[in-house]
């Protein structure tokens, strides 16, 4: 940015001596041949500016969603989590541990959510996978568990993914309408945001999680294989 800035610098002041040329030129008769390289050189300082300038703007504006991004990744990272009856953590405590995947929306749709989960269970607390349900509408979600002795392994594991309850949830509506407003999605769509291992949003969209796509897609939290493809996470949105 500081080179662009001295070549627009450089630029505006050639184009400035040149259009004082300019001017000398056409109020002398004797100068008029030089008329036409004059402008040629006046049209290549204004073309340089110009190109420059844009530059400029175009990596001024990529800074400006950096800081943005970084914003919004350090007020996610700040916002509680309950994980029992006693504990209560900021989302930036499970940074290296858990990928989150925030289901946001009428507790219908968290509902839904919960079940269409059930067959991924094992497979996405593999991937270090939890579910932070954020109902929208003020109603309670129906995530019903099956106590019976023979499911009492696979309940165990369901109530893990599940085990996690945003709290002071103003903060946690205002981080997810700025989100919403951000990617040009209406405040009333049930959503969701996936995140990395880092605690950066990996993934999002409109309508239930991709349970089967996000076992496809992460590596294991565990084993050889999970330093190796830590990078594996996803690109940043």
């Amino acid at each position: 940015m500081f080179f662009y800035t001295a070549f627009v610098a450089s630029g505006s002041l050639g184009g400035l001596i040149t259009i004082t040329q300019l001017i000398g030129a056409l109020n002398n008769p004797s100068r008029a041949p030089e008329v036409p390289m004059i402008l040629k050189d006046l049209a290549i300082d204004l073309g340089a500016v110009s190109l420059f300038a844009f530059l400029y703007y175009r990596e001024n504006q990529a800074k400006n969603a950096q800081l943005s991004r970084l914003s919004r990744e350090e007020s996610l990272s700040n916002l509680k989590l309950r994980v029992d009856d006693k504990k209560i953590i900021p989302v930036s405590t499970l940074r290296g541990i858990a990928r989150l995947v925030i289901c946001a929306g009428p507790a219908s749709f968290v509902t839904e959510s919960f079940n269409r989960s059930e067959p991924f269970t094992e497979s996405l607390l593999e991937r270090g996978v939890l579910v932070v349900p954020l109902v929208t509408d003020g109603n309670s979600p129906s995530l019903k568990f099956d106590e019976s002795e023979e499911q009492k392994q696979v309940t165990t594991k369901r109530k893990r993914l599940w085990q996690l309850a945003p709290i002071y949830t103003s903060e946690w509506f205002k981080w997810l309408n700025e989100q919403k407003k951000l990617a040009g999605v209406s405040s009333e769509s049930p959503v969701y945001l996936s995140l990395r291992l880092d605690g950066r949003v990996r993934g999002s969209g409109v309508g239930y999680p991709p349970w089967n796509a996000l076992v496809a897609q992460l590596p294991p939290a565990k084993g050889i294989w999970s330093g190796l493809l830590d990078g594996m996470d996803g690109r940043v949105l």
